[in-house]
């Protein structure tokens, strides 16, 4: 999964070496650890509950990793969207890195992984997502001792790849099985080999090694991505040339390189030569070990994949004589080869069982060979049954993720769902033979009766990957009936979420978009929506990239369109549903009356401009270019800039707010802002420094006006934070433990339910969070015991405020106060007061109108509480800031 592009500054549509034997290091490099920061705690914090909305998938998945220490330790890593360890009682994935913030965004791509084969708690992460400038910062070894719950950081002087070209090929970052101290790390980009002799936590290059690999995809790319250089990327250990305690002395590596594709180190590391009598011309991706029958295989291609790759080898090399032999089950030679190979395995319960993948078959499918006797023999997961028909050894079950069909009805030799594809990770469980796990471009498949492909029978294949959620989330919408939850994706299209705990049964289809890269409805008839999307438009010339619905979502008709237009940019739809416009990348916008029968160009709009709709008004249309905020009065057929000023240039969403003309706040580069006059004027809102989006959700209890959600830097800690009171006063509703990198490209909350919130992430899914009944405590301060009740005096006419802390934290704590009529008739109002002592600030209450002035604090009720009949009770809530503090609030009746 490529994931969307960076907009902007770090944005992405991220002791002493003991010498152990003669190792030769470069003498002036040392790089020390660096512990991860945690970011400073926002104040005041709201504690929340956080899930993924449930898609099962949809992205790369380069590497799985089964540990060799302990049975069911699995880890995956992705490309854009983190690392994950298995759990085998619930058989999902749970996610490892979404401490990772926005100053770090980067490591969620995870370019390796290597699980210690000595100490099971203890797991390293190579993190980096690009190499070019898209990525502000360096990569880094994440090193965890238990198992993936905390981790540290070392900082390397150099930048790595997760998502770069070559990604599937590995690892590259592999642990001593006989020193767990000493780990190696292939570097890409000419940076050759690194070595750490203390877990992970200092490294220094090995500058005896020869070769840091020249071959590039495309050397001359401007922008830096095809002239990457994936550089060292494997290294494997022949275990049985050490001794527990001692170093490893025979160690290979793999490098980019066609003609000199794998090393060797017989002394630990102190020099280093190219393995004699190799073969030439291809790249090996992989690099396995049999240590029980000494034989080294390699799978080679002529890329790096994971995209492309027409030629390739399979290999063994007798590491006892030095003999290599060619085993492909396929060779380069042959008139049928179309494809390299990758994925490599061995069955370490029987390893001269092993298994290859083809890199890359895209048509009509990945396919899988499998030998028992070491490569002599080899047999298919399918073949051709009478072309174009296919014989398949396994049944395909997508029962947990149906969307795996693409909604798709192939002709022959094409199946649906496929079998796979970019498949760089296959890999046989090396405690169960019948275990077997793969990574494609949407999914982690897998088997648990693989044996059964020896004897001729059918085994089952499903997906194996509920847990790990890896989308790149583009738009979401929340309308206010139907589906809570409609999305724009990246590579998958997107989804209508009738519970966000099930996996949906189809993305959108007629048309399907490769990505969506806007949604909207019409308010006032959520039914009517409208999408835009990219694909590939020479594989469907008769395609719209603009598609229609009129029953919020459940099915789509495609439009017309103009000529000329390759990508879907940005659409809104009227307040009514009666009319559209359009905004295509790097095409004139336009606009049509009804469902895109017809589009008539926009006069008075650049373009590239964002647009979106007044949620009111049908004929009020707005968009933003430049710097410049337009407006259309007349249903867009004609934009003016209006006099807004100072707004930020870059990195700019906005939104119109529901039931409120000309309401609309903006996010950008240099903070949040809000119009109240469709436009004309703006004012910043204060304490935001910036801000990536902002999104409307149901108002709080007794507020009349919707709770606002941004992610922004609000007095200095950059989360996702909720207003109750137009921006007044914010809550920061994530923590430290939940920051999902680059979050924030989609954002809404929820008009049905006060407090959640939908977030878009750049490779973890879409994220929903919920307000907690009660806020817990934070993790690092006990909350106190709950106080004894105060109960007020009588007041006049008979009514008493009864308090009760609810609980505390570092630097706030929630309050709740019991109105009680005590008097023999009814009353029509009540208000209730205290005062503090300890500088505590009330941030914001529910069920009461509260006020502060200075010290005094005033709660008044709200229109639907306020009457109480005798002995009738009724409570509000409020959080404040500051240290907890008994109050003594006083009740005074309202008639």
């Amino acid at each position: 999964m490529r994931g969307h592009p960076a907009r902007s500054a770090g944005r992405l549509g991220h002791g002493l070496l003991a010498a152990l034997g003669a190792l030769v290091l470069a003498a002036a490099v040392l790089v020390p650890a660096v512990n991860a920061a945690p970011p400073a705690a926002a104040a005041p914090a709201e504690p929340y509950t956080w899930k993924n909305v449930q898609i099962a998938g949809g992205g790369f998945v380069p590497g799985i990793i089964f540990s060799r220490k302990e049975r069911n330790l699995i880890y995956a890593r992705t490309d854009i969207g983190g690392a994950y360890r298995w759990d085998q009682a619930g058989r999902r994935w749970i996610p490892l890195l979404d401490w990772v913030g926005w100053d770090r965004w980067g490591y969620n791509g995870v370019v390796s992984l290597a699980a210690d084969p000595v100490d099971a708690d203890r797991v390293y992460v190579a993190a980096g997502m690009y190499t070019n400038d898209w990525d502000p910062n360096n990569g880094a070894v994440l090193r965890s001792a238990d198992r993936g719950r905390t981790w540290q950081v070392s900082e390397l002087p150099f930048k790595l790849g997760g998502n770069m070209p070559g990604r599937g090929m590995g690892e590259r970052l592999a642990v001593d099985p006989n020193d767990n101290r000493i780990l190696y790390l292939g570097a890409p980009d000419g940076n050759g080999l690194w070595r750490s002799t203390d877990r992970g936590a200092t490294w220094s290059k090995v500058s005896s090694f020869p070769n840091p690999g020249n071959w590039a995809q495309d050397p001359n790319d401007p922008n830096g991505y095809g002239s990457h250089r994936p550089g060292v990327v494997w290294v494997t250990f022949d275990e049985g040339t050490g001794s527990s305690g001692s170093a490893t002395q025979t160690i290979y590596v793999g490098v980019a390189d066609k003609d000199n594709t794998v090393y060797r180190t017989t002394n630990g590391g102190t020099s280093w030569e190219r393995v004699p009598g190799q073969p030439t011309g291809y790249m090996a991706h992989k690099g396995v070990l049999d240590t029980a029958n000494d034989f080294l295989y390699i799978a080679t291609s002529d890329t790096g994949g994971p995209y492309d790759g027409g030629k390739g080898d399979v290999w063994k090399l007798n590491t006892r004589t030095g003999e290599w032999t060619q085993i492909s089950p396929v060779p380069s030679s042959s008139g049928d080869a179309y494809f390299g190979y990758s994925g490599l395995t061995i069955d370490r319960q029987n390893p001269r069982t092993l298994m290859v993948a083809t890199q890359i078959s895209w048509w009509p499918d990945v396919i899988f060979f499998r030998s028992t006797d070491g490569g002599a023999t080899w047999s298919r997961i399918w073949d051709y049954a009478g072309y174009p028909n296919r014989s398949n050894r396994y049944t395909m079950d997508v029962s947990a993720a149906p969307w795996l069909t693409w909604g798709a009805n192939p002709s022959p030799p094409e199946q649906t769902p496929k079998l796979g594809w970019m498949t760089e990770s296959l890999e046989i469980d090396p405690f169960d033979s019948d275990r077997m796990m793969y990574g494609t471009g949407a999914t982690i498949y897998g088997t648990e009766e693989l044996t059964k492909w020896d004897s001729g029978e059918r085994f089952t294949i499903r997906p194996m990957v509920t847990g790990l959620e890896e989308t790149a989330v583009l738009d979401l919408i929340s309308p206010p009936s139907g589906a809570p939850l409609v999305s724009g994706l990246g590579d998958i299209g997107g989804f209508r979420h009738t519970d966000l705990t099930k996996v949906p049964s189809m993305m959108f289809t007629q048309p399907n978009f490769t990505s969506t890269t806007s949604l909207d409805f019409a308010e006032k008839n959520p039914g009517v929506m409208v999408r835009a999307g990219n694909f590939t438009d020479s594989d469907r010339p008769n395609d719209s990239h603009v598609a229609f619905s009129t029953d919020g979502g459940a099915n789509w008709f495609q439009g017309t369109e103009p000529s000329g237009i390759n990508e879907g940019g940005t659409v809104a739809a009227s307040a009514d549903g009666s009319r559209f416009v359009w905004a295509p990348r790097n095409v004139a916008p336009v606009y049509s009356v009804g469902y895109g029968n017809s589009w008539t160009q926009v006069s008075g709009l650049p373009q590239n401009a964002v647009v979106e709709s007044d949620r009111v008004n049908p004929s009020k249309f707005y968009a933003f270019s430049g710097g410049r905020f337009y407006v259309s009065t007349n249903g867009g057929q004609s934009f003016t800039a209006t006099s807004a000023s100072g707004l930020p240039t870059s990195g700019v969403k906005f939104k119109a707010v529901a039931g409120h003309e000309g309401d609309i706040w903006l996010a950008g580069d240099t903070g949040l802002f809000r119009s109240t006059d469709s436009g004309a004027t703006f004012t910043k809102v204060s304490g935001v420094t910036k801000a990536v989006n902002v999104g409307f959700g149901k108002a709080a209890p007794g507020r009349d006006y919707h709770a606002v959600y941004a992610v922004a830097t609000i007095d200095g800690v950059t989360g996702v934070h909720r207003s109750d009171d137009t921006g007044r006063s914010w809550v920061r509703i994530n923590d430290d433990q939940h920051q999902y990198g680059n979050m924030g490209e989609a954002l809404t909350g929820d008009p049905r339910i006060y407090g959640r919130v939908y977030l878009g992430t750049n490779g973890r899914g879409i994220i929903y969070g919920d307000t907690t009944v009660t806020p817990g405590p934070d993790p690092t301060t006990p909350a106190p015991d709950p106080t004894t009740p105060t109960a007020s005096p009588t007041g006049p006419g008979g009514c008493t405020a009864t308090y009760r802390q609810v609980n505390a934290w570092s630097g706030g704590h929630q309050g709740e106060v019991t109105v009680k009529n005590t008097g023999a008739s009814s009353i029509k109002g009540w208000k209730v007061t205290w005062t503090y002592s300890g500088g505590q600030t009330v941030s914001q209450a529910w069920g009461a109108k509260v006020t502060q002035q200075s010290t005094a604090v005033t709660a008044a009720n709200e229109s639907w509480n306020g009457s109480l009949s005798p002995n009738a009770t009724t409570t509000f809530g409020y959080i404040a800031t500051g240290a907890p503090a008994t109050i003594t609030p006083s009740c005074t009746p309202v008639n």
